[in-house]
């Protein structure tokens, strides 16, 4: 195959899936794990040019139907695959990810390559340095292919307001990846790479990761280091991860923070978390989600943490994720909105407006109570270790649809797919997203949340219900 060094996708809406709603990564058994890969190159089965070379293939073929992709940078990636063969062969081994082809949010800057956020603002932008967390992939010898298709500056969880157009669900191409880093789950559901970088700031890694069937990990706030990354909200963005088990997950994580996860003993106590569901679900995911969960690990307990029981407070949570998003992304958009507010996608327009027009008291007030919710959150691990819930309340959306109806009542598509996950973001805490039983044939997620420094709880979690899938 001969791919150019910087293939740039045209940020336009005439890449469609095919007639029949799937494409050939609909039909592709479950791809290679990062654990399947690393084995192969250690033991000398394939190359780092080898896996290289079949991703680029993998992209040609299946990301025109997909748009996953801004980028490909095959010229760099062919480079960095020789790299990391030389130094195996001179007896170097950088880990588990040398090697490994992965893909970078098109939020995250990637030295040399176009760094569009997505948006006309940045039509044409190269990015001059690469963000922290894309300096760890490099150090940890990962093979960066290339940049994924964003939401317009990561404001929308639906992944289909972009200059490059919307990403597609790989298990239906006529509906959402999710948002907003929709184009690394599709990148990783599909096959593509094994590996993605993404940024949540109220579920944006979480909410693809459900959506499109992949793990998505959320870690506690900031350790993954933001330096670098374009800003939605500074203090609720996360750098997170997609790949297709919980346990890529953290090989990845382990590799990029070597001490972000403690050793696990003993089985951790999971509570099913009721006291948030007052946020509308269909019953069909929370029964797939629950009997999943159970169907791993046993039987598990309604949890109603000690003033958290009543469901109001989660409310007053996400009115305060609310007004601190809004207040940040507002001042991240004050110059372009007072000077080229055009060359804004509408919708993204319309929201920072809206978003512009929250008063500075509500800020400030939303910044005291987000404290003393942080404080109050050790309340919800009383009773149990890890807390469960569903990731998604729905099933993929179509591509377009901003009202979906949840158990027969109309629901604005962005409120219910934010409804499980921002509150995770304003108290800063780890959550991993992992596939749960399908519904309809669309994926779902089983969302689980541990106290910072317990994430290997989140781990030990996920993988009991991988082992009762294998049984």
């Amino acid at each position: 195959m001969t791919t150019p060094s910087k293939a740039t996708v045209s940020p336009t809406p005439s890449r469609t899936a095919p007639a029949s709603g799937r494409t050939a990564a609909a039909d592709r058994a479950r791809p290679p794990t990062i654990t399947d890969l690393a084995r192969d190159l250690r033991e000398g089965r394939t190359t780092a040019t080898e896996l290289v070379r079949r991703t680029l293939d993998t992209i040609a073929d299946l990301d025109p139907g997909l748009n996953a992709f801004v980028t490909v940078d095959a010229a760099g990636a062919e480079a960095a695959a020789r790299r990391a063969d030389r130094e195996r062969a001179e007896g170097t081994d950088r880990g588990p990810l040398h090697g490994v082809p992965v893909a970078v949010k098109d939020l995250v800057p990637v030295a040399g390559l176009p760094s569009t956020m997505g948006s006309r603002h940045f039509s044409g932008h190269v990015a001059r340095d690469d963000a922290a967390c894309v300096r760890l992939l490099r150090e940890a010898g990962a093979v960066v292919v290339g940049t994924t298709t964003t939401h317009e500056f990561a404001y929308g969880p639906t992944g289909d307001r972009s200059a490059n157009g919307a990403s597609r669900n790989p298990l239906d191409p006529e509906r959402m990846s999710g948002g907003s880093s929709g184009g690394s789950a599709t990148a990783v559901a599909a096959g593509m790479v094994p590996l993605a970088i993404g940024t949540d700031t109220g579920g944006s890694v979480r909410i693809p990761a459900a959506l499109c069937g992949v793990a998505g990990f959320k870690p506690a706030y900031a350790a993954i280091p933001g330096d670098g990354v374009f800003p939605l909200s500074r203090t609720l963005d996360h750098v997170g991860l997609f790949a297709q088990t919980a346990e890529d997950c953290l090989t990845a994580y382990q590799a990029l923070v070597p001490d972000g996860v403690s050793s696990s003993a003993g089985a951790p106590r999971v509570g099913w978390l009721t006291s948030l569901m007052s946020a509308a679900c269909d019953p069909r995911v929370v029964r797939a989600v629950r009997g999943s969960l159970e169907a791993g690990i046993g039987p598990v307990a309604d949890v109603r943490a000690p003033s958290w029981d009543d469901g109001s407070a989660w409310d007053e949570v996400r009115a305060a994720f609310s007004a601190v998003q809004s207040s940040e992304a507002a001042a991240v958009h004050a110059d372009r909105l007072a000077h080229a507010p055009d060359l804004f996608d509408p919708e993204v327009l319309d929201r920072l407006r809206h978003a512009a027009a929250v008063p500075g008291w509500r800020y400030v007030r939303a910044m005291a109570d987000r404290e003393r919710f942080i404080a109050r959150a050790g309340a919800l691990f009383e009773r149990c270790d890890v807390l469960a819930l569903p990731t998604v309340p729905v099933t993929a959306p179509r591509l377009g649809e901003r009202t979906v109806r949840i158990d027969g009542v109309p629901t604005p598509v962005r409120g219910a797919l934010l409804s499980l996950t921002s509150s995770w973001n304003l108290l800063g805490l780890p959550a991993l997203s992992v596939p749960a039983a399908p519904v309809g044939g669309l994926p779902t997620g089983l969302q689980l949340i541990a106290r910072p420094g317990s994430e290997h709880l989140l781990f030990t979690t996920a993988f009991s219900l991988g082992k009762s899938e294998q049984e």
